[in-house]
């Protein structure tokens, strides 16, 4: 069992309000409970010795940090159970082939409950296996102590406010080890066993004991529920496999009773190993998620997008943010706005990354830029004129596109949540465009009352700013903040959105720039922090979000080969199991928090792009 895996190396298992990632060695070494973004019960993947841990191993071996694990005589390979959220880590010993399948059963997803359940089934299909299970919580946040108590069969970690019960199925005899819990196990060819996990709230009785039949019904009936789900996918283009692992990733990462998504399953994980860069990232983005909806429901995902969408009506029927605006930058995912950093001093961070973050501070953040975004999901509804926004809420919009007319023109801290004050940056009033435009369409659409003549007005005066103050003449591009040469990947939305045709002078060009020093190797940098600082120090890797967006602007741009070449190598960086963190380092390795929403979605994005332009050229004569 290595300490602090390579972020990639995890697959995902959730039950649509939380989520577990399991390490290709068969560790499961981050888990919160009861939501995504509450306290961790396991969070080896921030502190090997004290975050917690609950391992499945065959003949473990354990490898010191930096040593090239050459000497290990069990080869693990892990997978998805082909379309759906079961995680397969396979241990190839000696003397046998085993498995571990592990998964999160899912029960009423749309009600909050405090009982969550890990399913661990363990079994050998090849000769003989030795498995050694360790299960050591360490409760909030590796802070606070826990009792135990331990019969052979079952065990209850008691911790403060929570409660973890584990039963064994099966050969297995859990045997106490200070506070937490070993045992040993040997399987021959055609064996199973199993240990299941339940969290729930302190004081909450045990679980009834599982028959193997019953966890035979359980298995059955969380495959069935991942079958039926991505059978409503419509998309049937060339990427249908890493498509629908990207899907089903953001439909983990979504807090299923009130449809809001989370930008990342993990908090701490850093944008560069042994720096600064270490942000929690469990929380709902308005920007994040409303880009979301497009990706959902162009893959047919129609409720999801209904869901979220309905969840954003909601902030505005709330009246307003703790900071003064219309909306927040991210909620909480039932709508809490109290979204407070601490910095957790007592864990060692993933390769002595630190401060380990809990919480965000960038709550309280200026960002112009999510209006648009929040817009332009909310006018994702088919054009509908009942769809979501009534007439009461309607009203709502209306308001909150008024009071942009007001407020439109002010620096803010941008997309990338910068620590080094508010400038002009070009994309929040790019954004501020969309919000304009997406109402003023909407409005006509659906015969809507509003202010059209104002609303036009700035929505045009925006427009011609952009292109006026956002334009650089000696760069030939559009830039990251007014009156700078500074160029920013966020701009390969401004098609996307509309703002610019995919083929303009002034966008071929800008694309150009980009190419020539914000991509590398076909992967793409947000933008360069030594000639625009943002308050931290370190460096970050090739962003994948942008990376995604680059393939996009490239194939609607008419560079179809080049945009396919981009994909096929950025499909490459993806891990084991097909998931993406936040960037990519300069050696290939994933870094930031894993996986990341913002990735997938924005792959979602290109693949349906670059299908649209490759069949429009295949039919050209």
């Amino acid at each position: 069992m290595r300490p602090y895996p390579p972020i990639a190396e995890h697959g995902l298992i959730g039950d649509l309000q939380t989520c577990a990632l399991v390490s290709s060695e068969g560790v499961l070494n981050w888990f919160c409970s009861p939501r995504f973004d509450s306290p961790s019960i396991f969070a080896g993947l921030l502190d090997d010795s004290r975050g917690g841990y609950f391992a499945i191993t065959a003949d473990p071996v354990r490898i010191p940090p930096g040593e090239p694990p050459d000497n290990v005589d069990v080869i693990t390979r892990q997978l998805y159970l082909a379309d759906t959220a079961v995680l397969i880590t396979r241990f190839l010993t000696p003397e046998g082939v085993g498995e571990v399948i592990d998964f999160m059963p899912v029960r009423e997803p749309h009600t909050p409950t405090d009982r969550h359940q890990v399913v661990r089934v363990i079994r050998v299909v090849r000769g003989t296996v030795r498995f050694v299970l360790e299960c050591r919580p360490r409760f909030d946040y590796g802070r606070a102590p826990h009792d135990l108590t331990c019969d052979g069969d079952t065990a209850r970690f008691d911790g403060p406010g929570v409660t973890a019960h584990l039963q064994a199925l099966g050969p297995v005899a859990l045997e106490a080890d200070g506070t937490d819990v070993r045992a040993a196990v040997t399987l021959a060819e055609g064996e199973r066993a199993a240990v299941l996990l339940t969290v729930c709230d302190a004081g909450t009785a045990a679980p009834p004991p599982v028959s193997p039949g019953e966890m035979a019904e359980e298995f059955d009936a969380v495959r069935a529920f991942w079958h039926g789900w991505i059978g409503h996918c419509t998309y049937r283009g060339r990427w249908q496999q890493m498509v629908n692992r990207s899907a089903i990733t953001l439909k983990l990462m979504t807090y299923a009773p009130t449809g809001a998504p989370i930008a990342a399953a993990t908090m701490g994980l850093p944008e560069q190993e042994g720096g600064e860069r270490n942000w929690d990232y469990r929380y709902t983005w308005v920007r994040d998620a409303s880009l979301s909806v497009r990706a959902m429901r162009d893959l047919g995902f129609t409720e999801e997008a209904h869901a979220f969408r309905s969840w954003l009506i909601q902030r505005l029927r709330d009246g307003g943010a703790p900071n003064g605006e219309p909306l927040q930058i991210m909620y909480r995912v039932d709508g809490d706005p109290y979204v407070s950093e601490e910095v957790l001093d007592h864990l060692e961070g993933w390769r002595g990354s630190v401060p380990v973050r809990a919480g965000n501070g960038a709550a309280d953040q200026l960002q112009m830029d999510i209006y648009g975004e929040a817009v332009y999901a909310l006018s994702q509804g088919g054009g509908q004129a009942g769809d979501v926004v009534g007439f009461d809420d309607w009203q709502r919009c209306a308001a909150l596109l008024d009071w942009l007319c007001e407020n439109w023109d002010r620096p803010d801290e941008g997309i990338w949540e910068t620590r080094a004050g508010r400038k002009d940056f070009t994309y929040s009033r790019l954004m501020c465009w969309v919000a304009l435009d997406r109402g003023i369409r909407q409005a006509t659409a659906n015969a809507r009352p509003g202010n059209l003549t104002r609303w036009t007005a700035t929505r045009d005066a925006i427009l011609e700013q952009v292109m006026t103050l956002g334009w650089s003449v000696e760069r030939q591009a559009f830039v990251q903040e007014y009156d700078s040469s500074i160029l920013d990947a966020s701009l390969l939305l401004m098609p996307l959105a509309g703002f610019i045709s995919s083929k303009d002078p002034r966008w071929l060009s800008t694309l150009d720039a980009m190419d020539a020093e914000l991509v590398s190797d076909s992967l793409v940098y947000r933008y360069d922090p030594e000639a625009s600082p943002d308050g931290l120090a370190g460096s970050e890797g090739t962003f994948s979000l942008c990376t995604f967006l680059y393939v996009y602007a490239l194939a609607r741009a008419g560079r179809v080969h080049q945009a396919r070449y981009a994909f096929d190598k950025m499909l490459t960086y993806a891990n084991h199991v097909g998931l993406f963190a936040e960037e990519v380092g300069l050696t290939g390795e994933q870094l930031g928090n894993f996986p990341q929403a913002f990735t997938h979605l924005a792959l979602i994005t290109a693949a349906l792009a670059l299908d649209s332009e490759l069949d429009r050229a295949a039919s050209v004569p």
